[in-house]
């Protein structure tokens, strides 16, 4: 289940280009109109820390899994959207400033939720407990590295040279688009020989998992009364995870690779479901609609 050097390496990097032009998007008013009205980052970070969880646990059960995949099927869903969800919404033409803003803050609560439904998980299951922590300064870290650094960079590159990161936007979509499905491909060379078995033991209940996060996102966002833009970055959260982190728990913190099927068998389906995602959010979502909140902004 290790990574290729392909994606350890390769994908911080094109995040990192992909981030600076996200912030080519963005401006102070965008993370001001979050914060003036909170709904969307109450709602989503809700959804993300506590529901999903929950929803695992249901569908560990309704499944009939293994005890250890139903383990790892609660780790995954605790863990929070990775960097590359702000890609989606980007993608899929949903508020990306709400995605960022809901990126960091799931982050920095996993560091002390993931632990605890982790041990939930593990006691409920498999009748034990481990302490189990995670490294607080390489997350931190990682998230200004790769999320708030580019971002900020784009943002002053906006600022001081906006006839530049208006023809870069387009740019940063294609280049996404492709990172993405290079990233799909690596993903599948990698587990090729396991595909069949890992598909057998995790596929139903991940891919149920991952349906039922876009849904509740949306759901929630129609409940909560959020614009469609916004809905699209709490269900694009809800379903792209940080895999990283979940297989960082499952093998070198619980040593067990069964643990980590759930997270490694996500990490392949949730792209080719976020594109459709993206696809559906393009097809509800008008250019104009994006272009005019970037004018108010």
């Amino acid at each position: 289940m290790e990574s290729s050097p392909l994606i350890s390496a390769g994908l911080p990097i094109a995040l990192f280009i992909i981030m600076i032009g996200i912030g080519m998007t963005l401006t102070l008013r965008d993370f001001r109109q979050v914060a003036v009205y909170p709904k969307g980052m109450i709602v989503g970070t809700f959804a993300q820390i506590l529901l999903m969880p929950v929803v695992a646990f249901g569908l560990a059960w309704l499944f009939g899994v293994s005890p250890a995949i139903a383990v790892g099927l609660v780790i995954i869903a605790a863990c929070p959207g990775g960097t590359t969800s702000n890609l989606f919404v980007l993608l899929a033409r949903g508020n990306i400033a709400l995605s960022i803003v809901l990126t960091v803050s799931a982050s920095l609560i996993t560091i002390l939720t993931l632990p605890l439904f982790t041990n939930m998980a593990l006691q409920h299951f498999m009748g034990t407990e481990e302490s189990i922590s995670l490294p607080v300064g390489k997350t931190i870290a990682m998230l200004v590295v790769i999320v708030l650094l580019p971002v900020a960079i784009g943002m002053l590159v906006r600022t001081r040279k906006p006839e530049l990161a208006r023809k870069a936007e387009s740019l940063v979509s294609i280049f996404g688009g492709i990172v993405l499905a290079v990233l799909v491909v690596a993903l599948l060379y990698g587990v090729r020989d396991q595909m069949w078995d890992l598909l057998k033991q995790a596929g139903p209940s991940t891919i149920a998992l991952n349906v039922a996060g876009i849904a509740l996102g949306l759901l929630a966002g129609r409940v909560a009364g959020l614009t469609q833009r916004e809905s699209l970055a709490v269900a694009v959260e809800l379903g792209v995870k940080n895999g990283t982190i979940g297989l960082m728990v499952t093998l070198t913190l619980l040593e067990s690779s069964t643990m980590s099927i759930p997270a490694a068998v996500y990490g392949v389906l949730m792209f080719p479901i976020g594109f459709l995602l993206a696809m559906y959010g393009r097809k509800v979502i008008p250019k104009s609609n994006v272009a005019h909140a970037a004018g108010e902004a």
